[in-house]
């Protein structure tokens, strides 16, 4: 049948008016069940006309005038004396629109939410507003609440610093089983005593969903997420290689050895070089180091009169992420470390091009801002006009050096396989690891833990961290306790085959989805869409 929801109706006509295609229809059953008691009933009341927009036929918006019954109720104790008919799969009492529009609404909603699926069924023929599709997504029944065996758990930010709720998802499955209003230990816990019969946990480092699971299914086992444990470890190594960079300067940087008989050359050289190293402590004086020197300052008067780091985050306005970092830093130059050192400079790949036409004799600031602008660079002018300045006192420029590496790429080295790195890269790291002994014990114990994770060699993790301990690293000391604090889950992550790669999906679906709806992500609202939307 062409149209198998109209298989309970007779159609009479059908007529084109304007942009609408009309449909004059009736009913042809002799009976129909009361809704209130669901006696059947075969005695007619009246007859009348109700109107139910339908789904559009190429492009055109379809009216059916369907003629339906009224029969009186024959059970004596039924509220209902008269009742209407109903088609079924047809309409709905006090339905204005048939189920297979109903439908499609409601699946344009879940889809694309409000204003985009306003547009969208517009295109398509079905006329609405974004407020209707919105009430047809919140009137959706919720799916069955039932229990999962190998639960996901994450946060996700409702509103980023402020609120958050927490996802749970089905690990066989993949798909949502829940949305919590927050991210509290408490309600996790609610809801896994409320439904039983979780055996495992998979889960981030989080210490509220630790706990909540230990409440609320003691029994289950808990899966620290290996991702989140490397994501961990890359953190932790960053700010070493950070801690011990000013060794990878000395070796890229080394200071020029001047005597009487050196020649003319090497002593240009070497002012070339302490004309650029004044300059360099004069860029000490930036606003971000400035800037990171004050809050250091502040925060740390405050500690001393024993003020916590919340009190502090309210008094100097700032996150507590960072309040928390400047409070437990112990001395400025920790934090300062990783923005001298890891701030990429674009200016470094052009050096040797304006040292060279420098020495040839083209030295118009201007224009040499232009040659290389044209080769791609992205930088300001006076960053240019700041690194010739010394050779002009001098008349030459000294040949240009290769780039210090920056902390983000000797840590992205150290974390990388070897196979994926190139030879330079290979030679890079090989010559930054012999520079310091911290960086190669760090980078020893990176590619260990690289093998007792991708191998799953859970058994080797006690060792791991006991190696750990017997260096002077102090970061990956702090990494190490982060592990024996919640060493169960650890070693149950180092071991098992779960991880919570579907949960960090289902998380980024959640983003997009808050996107798409243009600040109408009530809670409701949105946990409709999450459990509902395919």
């Amino acid at each position: 049948m062409l149209f198998p929801h109209l298989a309970g109706v007779v159609v009479e006509r059908v007529e084109q008016i304007g942009a609408t295609v009309w449909m004059w229809a009736h009913t042809r059953a002799v009976e129909a069940v009361c809704p209130g008691c669901g006696q059947v009933s075969g005695r007619v009341h009246s007859r009348y006309e109700r109107r139910v927009a339908d789904a559009a036929v190429a492009g055109r918006r379809v009216v059916i005038r369907l003629r339906v019954r009224r029969f009186f109720c024959i059970e004596t104790g039924c509220q209902a004396k008269t009742f209407a008919e109903q088609v079924p799969g047809l309409t709905q009492p006090y339905g204005r629109r048939t189920l297979l529009l109903r439908s499609m609404l409601e699946a344009i909603g879940l889809a694309v939410a409000g204003r985009a699926g306003a547009r969208l069924a517009g295109v398509l023929g079905l006329s609405t507003s974004r407020n209707t599709l919105l009430r047809l997504v919140r009137a959706l029944p919720d799916p069955e609440a039932r229990s999962v065996a190998v639960l996901g758990v994450d946060d996700f930010a409702l509103r980023r610093g402020h609120n958050y709720g927490t996802v749970l998802i089905d690990m066989d499955t993949h798909r949502p089983v829940d949305v919590l209003p927050d991210r509290e230990a408490a309600t996790f816990a609610a809801w896994l005593a409320k439904h039983p019969g979780t055996t495992v946990v998979c889960r981030d480092r989080a210490a509220a969903y630790a706990e909540g699971a230990r409440t609320g299914a003691p029994e289950a086992i808990q899966v620290a997420d290996r991702w989140h444990m490397w994501n961990n470890l890359a953190g932790y190594v960053e700010k070493t290689v950070a801690a011990h960079h000013h060794c990878v300067r000395s070796e890229w940087d080394p200071q020029p050895e001047t005597s009487a008989e050196a020649p003319a050359e090497a002593s240009a050289v070497g002012l070339a070089e302490a004309a650029q190293a004044a300059h360099a402590e004069q860029k000490e004086q930036t606003a971000l180091v400035v800037r990171t020197k004050e809050r250091y300052e502040a925060v740390q008067a405050l500690k001393t009169h024993g003020k916590g780091i919340k009190t502090i985050m309210r008094e100097l306005g700032l996150a507590k992420e960072t309040v928390r970092r400047f409070y437990r830093a112990e001395n400025v130059d920790e934090l300062l470390a990783k923005a001298r050192a890891g701030r990429p400079a674009k200016l470094d790949e052009h050096k040797p091009y304006l040292h060279q036409r420098w020495n040839e004799g083209c030295t118009n600031v201007l224009q040499l801002h232009r040659e290389i602008t044209a080769q791609g660079y992205r930088g300001s002018y006076s960053s240019v006009r700041d690194h010739l300045a010394p050779f002009r006192q001098l008349g030459a420029a000294p040949p240009a050096k290769p780039a210090t590496p920056k902390v983000r790429t000797i840590t992205s080295s150290m974390l990388h396989r070897p196979d994926d790195l190139n030879e330079d890269e290979q030679r890079d790291l090989t010559r930054v690891l012999d520079t310091c002994p911290h960086l190669k014990a760090t980078a020893t114990h990176v590619r260990s833990f690289a093998q007792m994770l991708t191998g799953r060699h859970g058994e080797r993790l006690d060792t791991w961290m006991q190696q750990v301990d017997t260096d002077d690293l102090p970061y990956l000391h702090s990494f190490v306790n982060g592990l024996r604090q919640d060493h169960a889950a650890v070693l149950n992550g180092l071991t098992l085959s779960h991880n919570s790669g579907a949960v960090e999906g289902n998380v980024n679906r959640i983003k997009m989805i808050k996107r798409q709806m243009y600040g109408r992500a009530s809670f409701d609202l949105l946990r409709k869409r999450i459990l509902l939307a395919s």
